[in-house]
């Protein structure tokens, strides 16, 4: 009985050195991988957050301004239309005149 007890003693010290062992080399490998993962991620031509949301915020000022300035356009456009109707149907045939040329024809 004693020397089965002994055998059995020895294989379970021996299983339980060999777990260790596994679960050393899974953190190793776990480790390794990681590194490896970091670098490949490193090397491709990624930005940060912080980098992304700053360019985002400025796309978004842009798209505003953008919008700003088309809504001027269309006003101007609007407040011009009528002028350039009424200087289609001028008397005389040509441009109607404006303070911006003197009065002088051509």
């Amino acid at each position: 009985m004693q020397s089965q007890n002994r055998m059995f003693d020895d294989f379970v010290k021996m299983m339980n050195g060999a777990a260790g062992t596994f679960a050393g080399m899974t953190r190793e490998a776990e480790g390794a991988f990681r590194d490896r993962v970091r670098d490949w991620i490193g090397g491709l031509d990624m930005v940060s957050r912080d980098e992304f949301e700053a360019v985002k915020a400025i796309a978004v000022a842009a798209r505003e301004e953008a919008q700003a300035l088309r809504a001027r356009i269309e006003a101007l456009e609007a407040a011009n239309a009528p002028a350039a109707r009424r200087s289609r149907g001028a008397p005389g045939g040509g441009a109607a005149r404006t303070a911006g040329d003197g009065g002088a024809g051509s």
